[in-house]
């Protein structure tokens, strides 16, 4: 199959809406359901897909102004269309729903073009390893006792070496919760903490020494991700062997450049569902390399996973249970961990996923676009 002269032909756009299996929440915020939003883009009998999580308001801004700019562009020029994209967007503003929706159609444009040359997209991209390793991602706040013995034990017990859990909602409880969830994975596996910015500077700073205690070794936007000066200050004072991380909120390349200009993080933290799809999240890599920084992966691990086979930055993804749940249930062609890793189908091209029939379920909107003359 060649992609050679292809032209995009058509985007079908959807938006699905999962319930949680539970109450999720961390420590600013809780959620009881979830919505995808899919883009299929299609040319010369190949379908690539991409995706985003986000509101449903992104499936109508790729709708109404960025199908027109992508349909009868060459399948082959991906980094022509993300520019365009960026230049339809500018009296809107580049981040937040506009930077979800190009990222949903980019990481379609990618696996379009892999799959009408017949590649895997790691193999498109260039691998550097053979498989990618994962920590496991929930310990809700929402969570009881039980519920959050039972997930991250679960993790350590299947082989994966680090899980993390939500911290933030009752400070005061935090220390109890996180002993608790030492006891539940043995001293074997990495014990990783997200506040999702709740706490203060000096609060943090006092709540790391305590976790350090305890073997912590990940401390996720122990402040606002918007503080530099803050999380400069908890990069230079944490006690090892903690590493402080933060980055998931980054929309396009600036913002992740002035973080680590500003040295504010020890890991920097990526989502191509956010930056841009994968044409944004290899620019960010390029950063990483340029700052001697390493590249975490934020959620969708199925998203994530050619990249984290094809970046040297890359340390590892992070296998969020929100989105683990609803790609399983979604997507055909999900890869299962092994050892601790999750290693690509490289027998099926482009991102060896597809939608499944039975998403319809989930569906709140859906809207198909065509090349004019097609």
């Amino acid at each position: 199959m060649t992609a050679s002269g292809e032209r995009v032909e058509q985007l079908r756009v959807s938006a699905y809406s999962v319930p949680t299996d539970a109450p999720e929440a961390d420590g600013t915020f809780a959620w009881q359901r979830t919505v995808l939003v899919t883009v299929e883009a299609s040319s010369g009998g190949a379908t690539g897909l991409g995706y985003t999580y986000a509101d449903a308001a992104t499936a109508k801004l790729i709708e109404t102004t960025l199908g027109q700019v992508v349909l009868g562009r060459d399948v082959c020029g991906v980094s022509a269309s993300y520019g365009a994209m960026l230049g339809a967007v500018r009296n809107l503003g580049k981040d937040g729903v506009a930077a979800m929706a190009i990222s949903a159609v980019d990481s379609a444009l990618w696996d379009l073009k892999a799959r009408l040359l017949g590649l895997a997209l790691v193999d498109l991209f260039g691998a550097v390893r053979e498989h990618v390793a994962i920590y496991g991602s929930g310990g809700f706040t929402s969570y009881d006792s039980a519920r959050l013995e039972q997930q991250l034990g679960g993790w350590a017990d299947q082989g994966i070496e680090a899980v993390k859990m939500k911290v933030g909602s009752r400070p005061e409880s935090d220390v109890e919760r996180v002993e608790l969830a030492r006891r539940a994975i043995g001293h074997d596996c990495q014990l990783f903490v997200d506040a999702n910015g709740a706490y203060s500077r000096k609060q943090a700073l006092a709540l790391s020494e305590r976790f350090a205690n305890l073997g912590v070794s990940w401390l996720e936007e122990p402040v606002p991700s918007d503080d530099l000066e803050g999380l400069a200050l908890l990069v230079e004072r944490v006690p090892a062997p903690i590493e402080v991380t933060a980055g998931e909120y980054g929309y396009e390349p600036h913002y992740f450049e002035r973080m680590l200009q500003a040295r504010s993080v020890d890991v920097l933290q990526a989502d191509a569902t956010r930056c841009g799809g994968f044409s944004g999240f290899l620019r960010v890599a390029a950063l990483c390399e340029a700052h001697h920084v390493p590249l975490s992966s934020h959620c969708a691990p199925a998203l994530h996973l050619h990249l984290g086979c094809a970046l040297d930055s890359i340390r590892h993804l992070e296998y969020f249970h929100d989105h683990v749940r609803i790609e399983r249930l979604l997507f055909d062609g999900v890869v299962e961990p092994r050892g601790g890793s999750l290693r690509p189908d490289r027998s099926r091209t482009g991102s060896g996923l597809e939608l499944r029939q039975e998403a319809q379920r989930y569906s709140i909107a859906s809207s198909t676009h065509r090349q004019a003359g097609k």
